[in-house]
């Protein structure tokens, strides 16, 4: 495998490195903003994961243990899908990321993330053609389309999914709790990957000329929970950090964003990690948080229900118990609104309405419907 410092020479040597960034602003703990929204509470799960919303207004939720269940639009009726493959939920494995396709209405394709059984495993990314209604719903044609390498045990699989504008598709890989891989470019564990539509490594990936592996986008991150592209069409994720040092990233290709390297937090033992000003070559975060907030998932809010989020994005935090606002700026970003949930927020969406939806983490984990007041 290439090796860290191999990989700082190589990319001196390409021009992939770059321009020092300014110091990420570090939020550390932050009163509570009066909320401007109004909470109804339409459902409750075992240990949700994620939810997306299909172009009528119903919504697909996903359970940890491996179960997806179609939701009418308020939320009253719901179904189990079938066709579901098996899933490792124990650690941190679970059945994860639901977005459905872009063209949804036309071809019915929903895609989503799981952790695979064995040992040892790794995240897969897979797809199907949902089929039915709420009297009885499966997905069909189930596929899996690309497969994180190398399978190794440990948590951090990420494995959030985002549509571009332009049709590819991008997918979040996790470290897997192992450091080093992150900065190995012969594997996609603690990298963003670009792909087509069919999970091929997209043609034109940055590094697939220089020995890299063909999918890899960007890479030095550890567990990217949040993905999402803002109404300029930027890509950025929501990253969880060590012992602090949680992340907002703006996502560029090629760039190596620093980790194992450097964090703007700690190992857990309490072992310094340099920060991202003293290694002007790692792309340094737009905003990171100590204490942490544990982000776990990214919006960027495009309705009109909520004027002053408009282009702004909207992070879950599971043990900041908090629903944050972040305003993306020009480039930079700064935290705007920290809202107090009093629960650990696991995911976070956008109806067709323009109101915004939560999903609280664990057993009993409501689905919260946000209006504005």
């Amino acid at each position: 495998m290439h090796r860290i410092n191999a990989l700082c020479a190589f990319l001196a040597l390409s021009g992939a490195a770059v321009a020092p960034a300014a110091q990420a602003p570090i939020t550390g703990s932050r009163p509570a903003a009066p909320q401007p929204f109004e909470i109804s509470a339409l459902a409750a799960f075992d240990s949700p994961w994620a939810l997306a919303f299909l172009p009528d207004g119903r919504m697909l939720v996903t359970e940890k243990a491996g179960r997806m269940l179609l939701l009418s639009a308020d939320g009253k009726q719901r179904v189990a899908i079938g066709g579901i493959p098996e899933v490792d939920s124990s650690g941190q494995g679970a059945l994860g990321e639901v977005v459905a396709h872009p063209d949804f209405a036309a071809n019915r394709l929903v895609y989503f993330s799981y952790s695979a059984p064995g040992s040892p495993n790794g995240v897969v990314l897979a797809r199907g053609k949902l089929i039915g209604n709420l009297k009885g719903a499966r997905l069909d044609e189930v596929t899996t389309i690309y497969k994180a390498h190398p399978l190794v045990s440990g948590g951090h699989y990420a494995g959030r999914i985002a549509f571009a504008p332009d049709g590819h598709l991008f997918f979040s890989l996790g470290e897997r709790q192992k450091f080093t891989p992150a900065q190995e470019l012969d594997g996609v564990l603690g990298k963003v990957v670009r792909l087509t539509a069919d999970g091929k490594p997209a043609p034109g990936n940055p590094l697939a000329a220089k020995g890299g592996d063909p999918a890899i986008w960007s890479y030095g991150h550890r567990n990217p929970l949040g993905l999402a592209f803002d109404l300029k069409g930027r890509l950025w994720d929501a990253e969880m950090g060590p012992k602090g040092g949680d992340e907002v990233n703006l996502i560029l290709p090629a760039r190596n964003y620093g980790w194992p390297i450097v964090s703007n937090g700690s190992h857990y033992d309490g072992r310094d990690i340099p920060d991202h000003p003293t290694k002007a070559e790692y792309e340094a975060p737009k905003v990171s948080w100590n204490p942490a907030i544990s982000p776990s998932s990214l919006l960027i809010y495009s309705g009109k229900l909520f004027p002053n989020w408009h282009g702004k994005a909207l992070i879950g935090a599971l043990s900041g118990e908090a629903l944050i606002l972040v305003d993306l700026g020009g480039g930079g970003a700064q935290e705007e609104a920290r809202y107090a949930m009093g629960k650990r927020i696991r995911a976070v969406d956008q109806g067709p309405d323009g109101a915004v939806y939560l999903l609280e983490d664990k057993e009993g984990g409501r689905l919260l419907k946000l209006t504005p007041k």
